[in-house]
């Protein structure tokens, strides 16, 4: 029985490592120069109670050094002072555009439903989209990734990180995990398999959201107005990966383990409904990181080859380690590095407790 575990040990080791492998190819990617561009865009801001984030974090966008952008704000039936703070900035602003959106019943609390009255209302058909809790991190950042549209290129992704803070060790936790999940969405975009992408920043063009008819085929999920559009319409040639350190944006992240694990439970609610070989690439990242772990315990528990078990642990952890340092190096995440060890175990354990929540019961409302 010892010699299974150490078997299926190997193997999970074996499955990591070409995983890891396989994120050289965002890792090891080189700065690429970007062109110019004066291409028409909406910048598109869904807001359900976030008055005070709006008056944060709109100014920014406003303030971006680019000659031809509007910018769409949907009120999504808020009950604070959303619509007002809107109304304001529409005041003082010409490129601010509103559209309030009231809840009927066949769309309670549906987030693709608001951004498609949003999408509707934009006059421009390339389209930004963040949420009204991020910030541009420069005044280049439609620039950038207005850039990424081209002849071919119909879908752009983004970095969407949080913000930092220094005291909080549950902070480190949430930027690295959002840092993986880049590394995994940008690394198999770049090896033609785009399958995901982050509604804090992520852009296509209108024609690309009326040729895949939106978000009809999966109207009926609360979430998923990103990565599942991304999963039905991306493929190698019409999706462009912006990593350029001024295209970034950065959120609030949640103060507290439930809350965060709750916004988790609704972003992984949607990986369920990806394409069939998604799922199975995901599935088998996501289980062989459990199982990897899981077989360790067992083998230093039972003292069988704990030497070789250790040696290859340290071989996983050194390309893990250095995926995650030229990664972060790119996105500026460099400070999560040095605790990855930790994190990746917490990690890995919080993502199976999330599995089987899921499991039980599905997230109903985007907020």
């Amino acid at each position: 029985m010892a010699t299974l575990l150490l078997g299926l040990f190997f193997l999970f080791s074996l499955i990591i490592l070409a995983f890891y492998l396989a994120f050289f190819a965002f890792a090891g990617d080189k700065s690429r120069s970007f062109s110019t561009t004066n291409l028409p865009v909406s910048v598109i801001v869904c807001a359900k109670n976030e008055a005070e984030n709006l008056k944060n974090f709109l100014p920014p966008i406003l303030d971006q050094d680019y000659p031809n952008f509007e910018v769409i704000v949907i009120n999504d039936a808020s009950i604070d002072e959303t619509l007002n703070v809107i109304k304001d900035f529409q005041s003082r602003d010409a490129r601010v555009k509103l559209v309030d959106v009231q809840n009927n019943e066949a769309f309670w609390a549906n987030k693709k439903y608001a951004l498609t009255l949003g999408i509707r209302k934009a006059r421009n058909p390339y389209l930004i989209f963040t949420d009204a809790d991020c910030a541009p991190q420069s005044r280049n950042w439609i620039k950038y990734m207005a850039a990424g549209f081209g002849e071919e290129k119909s879908i752009v992704l983004g970095y969407g990180g949080y913000f930092k803070n220094n005291r909080s060790l549950l902070n480190k936790l949430i930027r690295f995990e959002t840092l993986l999940t880049a590394i995994q969405y940008f690394s198999f975009a770049k090896l033609g398999n785009p399958y995901m992408g982050v509604g804090r920043n992520l852009a296509y063009t209108s024609k690309q959201f009326y040729d895949q008819k939106g978000f009809a085929n999966h109207l009926h999920l609360r979430s998923g107005d990103d990565d599942l559009f991304v999963n039905e319409g991306g493929n190698e040639t019409n999706t462009f990966i912006c990593h350029h350190p001024e295209a970034t944006t950065r959120s609030v992240p949640k103060t507290d383990l439930k809350s965060w694990f709750h916004q988790k439970r609704r972003h992984a609610s949607a990986a369920g409904f990806y394409k069939t070989k998604d799922k199975i690439l995901l599935g088998l990242f996501y289980a062989s990181r459990f199982f990897f772990w899981i077989l360790l315990i067992i083998l230093l528990a039972l003292q069988y080859q704990w030497k070789l078990a250790l040696g290859v642990t340290g071989l996983v952890l050194l390309v893990q380690a250095i995926v995650y340092a030229k990664s972060a190096q790119k996105l500026n995440e460099t400070d999560v590095v040095w605790l990855f060890p930790f994190l990746e175990v917490f990690l890995v354990f919080t993502q199976f407790g999330i599995f089987i929540a899921n499991s039980i019961s599905k997230p109903r409302h985007w907020k």
